[in-house]
């Protein structure tokens, strides 16, 4: 009974030290699609979001622009505005599988004071000079990713499906443990 306890422990190893080895080859192997251009956005139909209880921020998600790329990458447009009216809109991008983040392209208003709500035509979008991906867990301007991937993009290392069920999990703010 015993060697066939430590038999089965045995053949556990081996099964997980292969499946670590899959996913490390995989990881290799992946490799970033195009990105597509930034998304036009409307303010209208936010999805807020809670970063943190203690933020000075609010924290919307355009819904509109949510998406899963063949990569495995979700991308949106992230709003945060402070309680003086000073907006910034992101477009960024999630990677479950690594629990990493990048911010492809800040948006900038060609005017002020914005109207309410206000749409990605009443500015530009502006490439972000070094878009590399940061840990989620890593940099502070990560921490609204971090919410929205706990929240609702991604189900531990994968994607939480499709936009419409990220949405749902999003609305019902349930954050997930980590």
């Amino acid at each position: 009974m015993k060697t066939l306890s430590l038999l089965a422990l045995g053949l556990l190893g081996l099964a997980c030290s292969a499946q670590a080895q899959w996913q490390g080859a995989d990881e290799l192997d992946w490799k970033e699609s195009d990105v597509p251009a930034p998304p036009a956005f409307s303010t209208e139909q936010l999805v807020p979001f809670e970063v943190s209880t203690h933020s000075e921020l609010s924290y919307g998600l355009v819904p509109d622009t949510l998406s899963v790329g063949s990569d495995g990458v979700v991308r949106y447009v992230m709003v945060a505005q402070s309680r003086s009216g000073a907006v910034n809109v992101s477009y960024e991008g999630v990677r479950c599988q690594t629990g990493e983040m990048k911010t492809y392209a800040r948006w900038a208003p060609n005017r002020l004071p914005l109207p309410t709500p206000f749409s990605a035509t009443e500015g530009e979008w502006r490439a972000t000079a070094q878009a590399d991906w940061v840990g989620l867990r890593d940099h502070p301007v990560a921490r609204p990713a971090w919410a929205l991937a706990r929240t609702a993009l991604c189900e531990g290392s994968t994607v939480n499906g499709n936009p419409q069920r990220m949405l749902r999990d999003l609305r019902l703010g349930r954050s997930r443990r980590d």
